[in-house]
């Protein structure tokens, strides 16, 4: 009889600590199994003539806003776009053709709750 009452105070035990992760983070509407740190990254597609950017960050249960900017290499702002991350979602993109861009380093920078997301890419 103990060993069933051991057993059973042993599952109790996990399944109550696994469902406290899980009430925490439905609280703060986020998914507990991928925390990740937003970034932003951009691929260049010379044969397709294209720029692809791509901002990832936490899927919550709730739509986000944002911010995406293009800015040149005279640092001048290319493009603004507010965009929406639908709940549930994790990532946006955005393109642009890289005929008729100016030469040099460009800048991707995203802007969600007033933090900054950034990196670089060189057109030649």
């Amino acid at each position: 009889m103990t060993k069933y009452l051991f057993i059973f105070l042993f599952f109790s035990t996990i399944v109550n600590g696994n469902i406290k992760d899980v009430d925490t983070s439905i609280q703060e509407g986020t998914n507990f199994i991928d925390k990740i740190n937003p970034s932003v990254e951009c691929l260049i597609l010379e044969d397709e003539n294209s720029i692809i950017c791509k901002y990832e960050t936490n899927s919550v249960n709730k739509d986000k806003h944002i911010i995406v900017q293009w800015i040149d290499p005279l640092g001048e702002i290319s493009r603004t776009r507010d965009m929406l991350v639908p709940a549930g979602n994790g990532s946006v993109y955005d393109y642009r053709y890289i005929k008729g861009r100016v030469s040099g380093e460009w800048t991707f920078k995203v802007i969600e709750n007033n933090k900054e997301f950034k990196t670089s890419f060189e057109l030649k």
